[in-house]
């Protein structure tokens, strides 16, 4: 991870479905093909999930690579993640890339009535539990905290099985979804990349340290050069750079005061080590008091600036040189099919 400016690869993301699939999502997605990006990206909240249109609009694709962002692991038991993974990898060829997370307390015990206490102990077992059924070397035996296999109670018939299915690349990549400095930690210890949400070139020193201390966790510093970051990034030009902040001040405002509770919004964490605690604490009693609008309007365009490149276009390709200096190996886009050629080109 050089801290010298250097080529990125570039991403798509579809984004959350709300009443139904994001326009335009499978026009873009072509276009990324086209266009040479190295991989598409779907999400889940608590509607749609990230598996079922990642195979669907993936097998429109001859290239890219095929990911999930993120697939929350209280959705899914860690064999019925591994299967899905296996499953996309056999059909794409080799293509797949599991991009997994905690999510949060509010949708683990609110949505899939799950409990959410200690994310690290059950991410850490949910890695090694797929790690063992795509290596596929043995029949499944854990015996952790949080998952067991065979399960210790019930008819005590379970016995350790193998995957019937035999996988087209025993080792396919996980990428973990992160934000507190503990997990980000773990995922440069366990996984084979990290997936930040909310990234600011002014902390990139914070990150790599963090990632310092999960390769050296692993007993394995090499593994930095192996490691994969990748990081949305928020593009919007306009000659009027408030006018190009506008577009991204929705997504800030309802992520550093809208998500969670207060008190247990890791997205406000993020910002508030970014040094905006004060602007995110007014948007967040903003947001919370239904005050949507004034939550969207509070957001300083500073705050803007230091996770997305707003502006004309040779302003963004200014400020991109700081971004290029950084850990992140691929941008990950989004917008409309008809402006990744631009975004392409202002990036390249």
């Amino acid at each position: 991870m050089t801290t010298t400016a250097k080529k990125i690869r570039l991403a798509y993301s579809t984004g959350y479905w709300s009443s139904g699939p994001p326009e335009g999502a499978l026009e873009g997605i072509l276009e990324a093909d086209r266009l040479g990006f190295d991989s598409i990206w779907t999400a889940e909240a608590y509607g749609s999930d990230c598996m079922t249109p990642l195979a669907w609009w993936g097998s429109r694709t001859a290239t890219v690579k095929l990911g999930c962002g993120i697939a929350q692991m209280s959705a899914r038991t860690p064999a019925a993640t591994a299967m899905a993974a296996m499953t996309i990898d056999h059909l794409s060829g080799g293509r797949m890339i599991l991009g997994i997370g905690a999510s949060g307390p509010q949708v683990v015990e609110g949505w899939y009535g799950q409990p959410y206490p200690k994310p690290l102990a059950r991410t850490r077992e949910y890695v090694s539990i797929l790690r063992q059924i795509f290596a596929r070397q043995e029949p499944v035996v854990f015996d952790g905290a949080h998952y067991q296999l065979p399960f210790e109670g019930g008819t005590r018939l379970g016995k350790p099985l193998k995957s019937t299915l035999h996988p087209f690349r025993p080792d396919i990549p996980i990428y973990l979804a992160a934000e507190g400095p503990k997990n980000v930690a773990l995922s440069a210890e366990i996984c084979d990349g990290w997936l930040p949400l909310f990234f600011t070139p002014k902390e990139d020193g914070w990150y790599r340290a963090r990632l310092a201390e999960g390769f050296e966790a692993a007993g394995d510093l090499g593994k930095a050069e192996r490691f994969e970051v990748y990081s949305p990034l928020w593009i919007s030009p306009d000659d009027d750079v408030e006018k190009a902040a506008d577009r991204i001040r929705p997504v800030l405002a309802l992520y550093a005061g809208g998500m969670g509770a207060k008190g247990a919004n890791f997205h406000f964490d993020v910002f508030a080590r970014m040094g905006w605690e004060a602007a995110a604490t007014k948007i967040q009693e903003l947001y919370l008091e239904g005050r949507k609008e004034e939550a969207i309007a509070a957001v300083p365009l500073a705050m803007v600036e230091d996770v997305a490149l707003v502006g004309p276009i040779p302003k963004i390709q200014e400020e991109l040189a700081e971004w290029r200096k950084t850990c992140i190996t691929t941008f990950m886009l989004s917008g409309p099919a008809s402006m990744l050629e631009l975004f392409a080109a202002a990036l390249g």
